[in-house]
């Protein structure tokens, strides 16, 4: 009975990672950083994983328990990529936890402002998030709009995708090159 739990949990990890490498490939995709604005930087890379996570997470909200679970887990994955990406940086121990509440701050910050404009239908105020976001210094950042309509489309996407599929971790981003 008992080793039935672990059994249990370890099929959930495999769920996890899964669908964690699919959603963290479909974020490097060169795509994104060639033709739609986004800077090939570390900054960039994760404004660009924030945007499939929060795409995701939009999805999983609307999904039965099992579905938030695994984006419960993919949400620690998540962070703690995070965190060892920052270490990897050279960040030391001291300064790594203050980094994570600053990008944690940011994330969840992102979620809110682009799912006020992507529950608004709003793809122009969504590129304005996004070039915001990815361009905080810069006054004249690219035009972002060919990034918001991937955007709107690929919550289309993971809208209709089967709830079996968000369960098991085979939810899939579509690619920009395609849309």
């Amino acid at each position: 009975m008992i080793f039935g739990l672990f059994k249990k949990k370890k099929h959930n990890q495999v769920i996890v990672e899964r669908q964690y490498a699919a959603l963290t490939s479909a974020a490097r995709i060169p795509f994104f950083y060639t033709d739609l604005g986004v800077p090939d930087t570390v900054m960039g890379r994760y404004e660009m994983l924030s945007v499939v996570m929060i795409l995701f997470f939009r999805r999983t909200a609307k999904s039965s328990t099992s579905g938030q679970e695994l984006a419960q887990e993919i949400v620690d994955a998540f962070f703690q990529d995070l965190d060892h990406s920052i270490r990897e940086l050279g960040i030391g121990d001291q300064g790594v936890p203050k980094r994570m509440k600053k990008l944690a701050g940011m994330f969840y910050g992102r979620l809110e402002t682009y799912a006020k404009a992507l529950d608004a239908g709003d793809a122009a105020e969504l590129a304005k998030s996004l070039a915001r976001n990815i361009y905080p210094e810069n006054q004249s950042s690219p035009d972002m709009s060919r990034l918001a309509i991937w955007m709107v489309e690929t919550e289309r996407h993971l809208a209709a995708t089967p709830e079996d599929d968000i369960a098991r971790g085979n939810a899939v981003i579509p690619s920009p090159v395609n849309g």
